[in-house]
């Protein structure tokens, strides 16, 4: 990405977009893609557990900025909610810092195992909702802040999705968006979605930083801060939590092999396969 790891990217307020958004996947206005929805919850129907057990979901830097940006805004009142909740890690780090957690997801056994393991670690504060990003069932400003992480790259249509996050922050609420992110490089980003398609049919696209400014902003989020990351992924367990199976995973690691060095110096591939993610974690003000 063209900056040291951990490096904090002041962007400043990022011209932002009216929050009465035209087309909002509730209004009826915008192409809610119902299939991809369908086909990525069923995807990850086998594979809940795996999510809530995964030591690269349940941990990390960008989990501890939400946690201090929570607790900075003096969040111990709000109703938040955790959009496209996955293994809820997001909602466990939350819930003792607010009143209310919502965790969001389109696949059902993720919301279940959310729910135990909330009840598990005494969270009561923590419920589930069954919802599509781009269609979701709640009312305008119904919510203090949106957290979202390692999901928007599944959604069908980003662009509603982020519109419906915007639409039920109430004005001036927080918003964090934490994912892996396309590097600026052409090949390099190339190389990225072509990788993460062989390993999980349901990605749709890893966006750039620029590309996440454009959108938030299109959205009605004033962007406050960008924190760009990498995040070093073992390839065995990489392949592993989504059920590659043995002659794909040969497919990556030719993928890897075949690269140009440039790319292969981009995400440190190293012997076995393993590599590093950029990721950002984008902090956000609805406008």
């Amino acid at each position: 990405m063209g900056v040291s790891v951990d490096t904090r990217i002041r962007c400043g307020l990022i011209p932002a977009g009216g929050a009465g958004q035209k087309g909002r996947a509730s209004g009826g206005g915008s192409i809610v893609d119902s299939t991809q929805n369908a086909f990525t919850a069923g995807h990850y129907a086998a594979r809940a557990q795996a999510y809530v057990d995964s030591r690269d979901h349940s941990q990390g830097a960008d989990l501890d900025e939400m946690e201090a940006v929570l607790r900075g805004a003096g969040a111990a009142g709000w109703r938040v909610l955790d959009l496209g909740c996955g293994g809820g890690h997001v909602s466990y780090r939350a819930a003792p810092h607010v009143d209310a957690v919502v965790a969001c997801d389109v696949t059902a056994t993720m919301l279940e195992a959310v729910a135990r393991t909330a009840a598990a670690r005494g969270l009561a504060n923590v419920t589930t909702q069954q919802a599509a990003a781009e269609r979701l069932p709640f009312a305008a400003g119904s919510f203090d802040a949106v957290l979202c992480r390692f999901t928007a790259h599944h959604w069908g249509a980003v662009e509603a999705g982020l519109r419906e996050a915007r639409r039920v922050v109430r004005p001036g609420g927080l918003a964090v968006f934490m994912d892996v992110v396309a590097p600026p490089d052409r090949a390099a980003d190339s190389h990225l979605q072509a990788m993460e398609l062989l390993r999980d049919a349901s990605h749709v696209r890893d966006y750039s930083v620029a590309e996440w400014l454009a959108m938030l902003s299109g959205a009605g989020f004033a962007v406050e801060t960008a924190t760009p990351r990498k995040l070093r992924m073992v390839f065995p367990t990489w392949t592993a939590r989504t059920g590659v199976p043995p002659e794909t995973a040969a497919a990556i690691r030719a993928l890897q092999e075949g690269a140009s060095g440039a790319v292969r110096a981009h995400f440190a591939i190293g012997p076995d396969g393993s590599f590093d993610l950029d990721t950002a974690t984008l902090v956000a003000r609805a406008a």
